[in-house]
Parts: C-alpha cells; structure tokens; sequence
C-alpha cells in the first residue's frame, strides 16, 4: 500500500465534499454539526488550510493511498498549538496508525516540536489507544461553544 501526503489545494472539491459530509465521518467531528458542506464552502475551508502552510509553515496534508484521495490531516495551528487532525474516509480507517506514525514521524523530526496536541470531544470515551501512543490529559477547552479535552503528545526520547 502506498501512502502519500499531499496538499489539499491539489485534491477535488467532490472529493473532499464527499469525505466531509460522510455520516460515519461526520459522527467524529462535532464542530460540523448542522454544516452545510457544498462547494463554496469547500472553497473556503480549503482556502483556511492553505493559508496556515502560508502563516505558520505547516497545516493539513491530504492522504493518497493508492493514487487515491483517503482523507486528510496532519498538524494544523489551534491556539497556539500544532494540533493533530486525522480524517479518514471509513474504508482507509484501518490505515490511521500507519498515517500517524508518519504525520509524528515528521512533526518531532522535521518540524522540530518539542509537543502536539489533539482535541477530541467529551463523548470520544474509547480512550485506550490515545493513551497506549502516550498522549495525556492536557485540559478541556471550548471551541466555538464546543467542550473539547485536550490530549498532548511530548516528543518521545527515541526521536
């Protein structure tokens, strides 16, 4: 299997509308409650990604697998925070270990974080894996009238 990361601006609207409004996707993914994800917001919301590469020198990646649009994520700026975003479509969820262990991979080496975050809602209760990667509790927060807990990852010794 191969796995490329690329930029969102690169990826067809439809695809990332079709991931975007996925039902099983949209389950994970509070914030986009009640979001009407059509192609002009699809222009916009790519068009915020990109800017943060402009502004902060990373931001989300789009995931190819196989010649094939799977998802996207990486490390996009939240607060001050290089945080982790993996959105994949439910046929590549089985692929999420393999494309955190590169988005880390990167993050600790050529990025040169000394920490990441993730922000997970409240009712994400299977928990056990986040912790078992060595992820701890940071604090909660609110995110446009949201409850998140924040997770942070430290950069492992062996990197």
């Amino acid at each position: 299997m191969n796995i490329q990361f690329d930029r969102l601006k690169n990826i067809s609207n439809q695809d990332i509308i079709e991931l975007n409004t996925n039902e099983r996707v949209l389950k994970q993914m509070p914030l986009a409650n009640g979001v009407i994800f059509d192609e002009e917001k699809c222009i916009a919301w790519v068009k915020e990604k990109e800017e943060q590469w402009i502004e902060y020198g990373y931001g989300p990646w789009a995931f190819i697998v196989d010649g094939k649009f799977a998802g996207w994520g990486g490390l996009q700026y939240e607060n001050g925070e290089a945080d982790l975003a993996l959105v994949l479509h439910p046929q590549y969820w089985g692929l999420g270990k393999q494309i955190f262990d590169e988005i880390i991979k990167k993050a600790f080496t050529e990025m040169s974080f000394e920490s990441i975050t993730i922000l997970l809602p409240p009712s994400r209760t299977k928990l056990k894996g986040i912790f078992l990667l060595g992820f701890v509790i940071d604090r909660e927060m609110m995110i446009s009238d949201e409850r998140f807990i924040r997770y942070r990852l430290h950069k492992p010794a062996s990197i």
